[in-house]
């Protein structure tokens, strides 16, 4: 934790510097860019600049405990309760802030949804999550961007991405990621039968353009024929874009604007995203800290949440969390399930930092 928040703190004073730096100043896009990330690191670097002071003066303090002068003895002992409780005080304070890990206080995130085992039903369960966590956004205040989607022809998605934009996307959406569990009868059942299909979720943190350098030459860029319904909705014009990263292999695809220009600036915000989160990767597994895949393979047995229609219920398997308010849920009130497992996240960091001293 420690380590992470001196990261941060060098991180916010270097982008201090940056935007001083005439030539960055000179650049909008890239004075923008970090500016924006100035700003999402501002509370915390500036709390731990304070919780750092603290600690100062109470080392400071401490060693008057060792003074021959009695009177500094005594108001040393008067001085440093009171410091050690501040200190205590501004460390929960840092904790709260960094409930969901180093990416906590990201303002951009990109959330992929994808059809699992389920056929039709599937891709139908994954367009009523769609609509649940647009209508959350719509509740916070969020701004959603719908960057690519592959809808059926019964109306569900096989997949769709989607960008949100606001304070505490990804320290709240970051919960989502994992399998989601549908029980329901299908509108096409004609005997009433429930059916279980499955949805997975992905919820990636978006880097600034700051901290991802993505050149033209990093990649392969293929313009094509944007596939659609057929008939008039066929794209005339070669409009859609496929970047290629040549040294991870990752592949991008964007055919959801009509504008070559517009699709091409989408996919670069997502390859980015995926490059991020591939670097966050490979520096996680350097400290051999093992991580389990977002979302799985999409079966049904894999799941973070269960939503049982018949039933109006809704299921937490995480935390045992059970509330029967699937109808409000899917109506956009995530909060108090996103409330539970970050005060779930809270207690467990408290219990395994110990104490300061």
């Amino acid at each position: 934790m420690r380590k992470m928040l001196e990261e941060k703190l060098a991180r916010f004073e270097e982008l201090e510097r940056k935007m001083s730096d005439p030539q960055i100043q000179a650049d909008s896009s890239r004075m923008a860019a970090a500016a924006r990330e100035h700003g999402s690191l501002t509370k915390l670097a500036m709390k731990y600049r304070r919780f750092k002071n603290v600690c100062d003066e109470i080392a400071e303090w401490t060693v008057m405990l060792d003074s021959d002068d009695p009177e500094e003895r005594e108001l040393a002992e008067a001085e440093l309760p009171a410091l050690r409780e501040r200190r205590e005080e501004v460390w929960d304070e840092l904790l709260e802030l960094t409930i969901g890990g180093e990416d906590a206080n990201r303002t951009r995130c990109v959330m992929e949804i994808r059809a699992g085992t389920g056929g039709e039903e599937a891709a139908l369960f994954a367009r009523d999550l769609y609509e649940m966590y647009c209508k959350f956004a719509e509740l916070k205040g969020w701004k959603v961007d719908t960057m690519e989607a592959s809808p059926t022809d019964l109306g569900g998605f096989k997949e769709i991405q989607l960008e949100f934009d606001g304070e505490g996307v990804y320290r709240e959406l970051q919960y989502e990621s994992g399998g989601h569990r549908v029980q329901r009868v299908p509108e096409t059942e004609a005997k009433g039968r429930i059916h279980t299909s499955a949805a997975t979720v992905a919820v990636l943190p978006e880097p600034e353009d700051v901290e991802i350098d993505l050149k033209p030459d990093d990649y392969r860029k293929d313009i094509f024929h944007a596939s659609g319904p057929g008939g008039q909705h066929v794209n005339k014009t070669a409009s859609a874009i496929r970047l290629t990263h040549y040294e991870t292999g990752i592949v991008v695809s964007m055919q959801d604007e009509k504008s070559q220009h517009k699709n091409l600036a989408k996919a670069i915000r997502v390859l980015k995203t995926r490059l991020y989160e591939n670097k966050r990767q490979q520096e996680h597994e350097k400290r051999a800290e093992v991580r389990r895949t977002l979302v799985g393979s999409g079966d049904r047995s894999q799941r973070i949440r269960t939503y049982n229609f018949p039933e109006n219920r809704v299921t937490d398997h995480r935390i045992n969390l059970t509330l029967y308010k699937l109808d409000q849920i899917l109506g956009g009130n995530l909060q108090p399930i996103i409330d539970q497992l970050i005060e779930y996240d809270r207690r467990e960091m408290r219990s395994t930092m110990g104490a300061l001293d």
